[in-house]
């Protein structure tokens, strides 16, 4: 995780200086007064201990330890880890709680709540009312989401801006397999991420055996880096032999292809050496939570085969508390997120969820708000299109529902109960139509219009950006869409949104 160092005023006329500094310098200075008082004993008036005594209570509050930002100050951020999000980083989701406590009594209350990570506390608001000892009643909420948000950035090395992204555009035989020309990198515009599927198993014909010892991700990944682009990588190999599937979990063979599969995946990552991301098997918590009945250990899951993973336990929370252990251990650089889909239950029993497989531990939450485009759907022909739970063209106006203020509600609940920001991804292309339906690579769809005119509301419903790709053949695409993408991604990453 990306550590911030925190910073805090010390005596309030000195430069800022590292809480760890501020603590020395309010040491020294008592210390010096201790020794004053020693020397002269007897020659003191009676009340010099006591002002001495206040001295050094007015430093230790004004180095900010259990405070949100002392004392009503513009949100310093309190001492060490910063109040308004737990020590070590909840996203402010849970009341701050400082670090010791120690004489936290005239803390600010700190409800701005921004902390994420140790040493990022309380960029939001004023303190106001004064904290019990310790600076433990500030709330966190939705600015500490942004917070994390801005953690995502900033591990990925990107501006603090809303992100946008393209993948699933593999350049073909046509172009004779050149990366430069996927089709993230046609578009004139340089986009934050690049997506792509990394699917199958090694040894049976997976991502593994595409290029020799794996090297398939460092060719994606060094041809996004030739284009200032972050690449992503969506993990995608437990469908290796049906979705849905809970038997393989325990078939040995699978789990050792398939961990072998996902060491190798950071291990090419090391050797790339730079900012990435891993989307951890979108689909497969889904039907694991509903399998579960919202419980991961419920089912067995082999894990302790994995030498890094002895201890963990072999149920399917192992599983996922594994793999961020392996990214974390061996591909430092990369930012990995757990899906969730919201077919799986209600958003708090997904929250629920996701944080018994270790999603607290990640740095992002994969969403997909619909991955073909809404009019396939409703023209019922194409057989990747035949769901009948519509309707799918969200209601702009957000009267009617479906629409994107239900979709926002569900986000909001996700960032904020896993204190992570949500990631739109596999995001359609279509054009919006007042005709439903359309015709294969042409259907409509207004997720690119709504994103692009309502960023904001993105951003508040906890969402950091965007990656957008076709989730099945014959859909809209940036060849097929009349240059609306295109059109959007200008326009957008000539003023880009920032985080707050």
């Amino acid at each position: 995780m990306v550590v911030f160092v925190m910073v805090a005023f010390s005596f309030r006329l000195r430069i800022r200086e590292q809480p760890a500094d501020c603590l020395a310098s309010v040491t020294r200075v008592a210390s010096f007064f201790n020794r004053v008082r020693r020397a002269r004993a007897g020659t003191l008036p009676p009340s010099a201990g006591a002002w001495f005594a206040w001295l050094a209570l007015i430093g230790l509050v004004a180095c900010g330890q259990g405070s949100a930002g002392g004392a009503g100050d513009a949100a310093v951020g309190g001492g060490r880890g910063g109040t308004g999000g737990a020590l070590g980083g909840t996203s402010g989701s849970t009341a701050g709680t400082g670090d010791a406590g120690t004489a936290g009594g005239i803390g600010g209350g700190g409800t701005g709540g921004a902390g994420v990570v140790p040493g990022n506390g309380g960029a939001a608001g004023r303190g106001g009312s004064a904290g019990a000892a310790g600076g433990s009643t500030g709330a966190g909420g939705a600015t500490g989401a942004m917070s994390a948000a801005r953690a995502f950035t900033t591990k990925l090395g990107r501006p603090a801006n809303f992100l946008v992204g393209m993948g699933n555009d593999l350049a073909g035989a046509a172009e004779n397999y050149d990366h430069n020309k996927d089709g993230a990198f046609t578009l004139g515009t340089t986009l934050d991420l690049h997506y792509v599927y990394l699917v199958g198993l090694q040894g049976m014909g997976g991502w593994a055996d595409w290029n020799p010892g794996g090297t398939f991700v460092n060719i994606i990944a060094d041809s996004a880096a030739a284009h200032g682009t972050v690449p992503m990588f969506t993990l995608y190999a437990f469908a290796a032999q049906g979705e849905n599937r809970t038997d393989v979990l325990t078939n040995a063979d699978f789990m050792r292809r398939w961990w072998a599969g996902a060491r190798l995946l950071f291990d090419r990552l090391a050797i790339f050496n730079k900012p990435a991301v891993v989307h951890i098997e979108p689909d497969f918590w889904g039907f694991m939570q509903r399998a579960t009945n919202g419980d991961p250990t419920r089912q067995r899951a082999l894990v302790t085969t994995v030498a890094d993973c002895t201890d963990l336990p072999d149920t399917v929370a192992g599983v996922g508390q594994c793999i961020v252990r392996l990214g974390r251990k061996y591909a430092p650089k990369v930012a990995i997120g757990f899906h969730a889909s919201a077919w799986a239950g209600t958003p708090t029993s997904i929250v629920t969820f996701l944080n018994a497989i270790g999603a607290q531990a990640s740095d992002f939450v994969g969403v997909d708000p619909l991955d073909r485009d809404a009019g396939c759907f409703e023209a019922h022909v194409d057989p990747n299109c035949q769901r009948n739970d519509g309707p799918w063209y969200w209601d702009e106006a957000n009267v009617a529902h479906p629409n994107f203020n239900d979709h926002f509600t569900t986000t909001k609940t996700i960032a904020d109960g896993i204190s992570k920001p949500v990631l739109w991804w596999q995001v359609p292309f279509g054009v919006p139509s007042t005709t439903t339906g359309g015709a294969p690579g042409r259907y409509r769809d207004n997720r690119v219009r709504y994103l692009f005119t309502h960023v904001n509301e993105f951003i508040t419903a906890g969402i950091v950006g965007a990656a957008f790709g076709t989730g099945a053949g014959n859909q809209t695409y940036i060849t097929s869409d009349g240059g609306q993408f295109k059109t959007a991604v200008t326009g957008y990453f000539a003023k880009p949104v920032p985080l707050p």
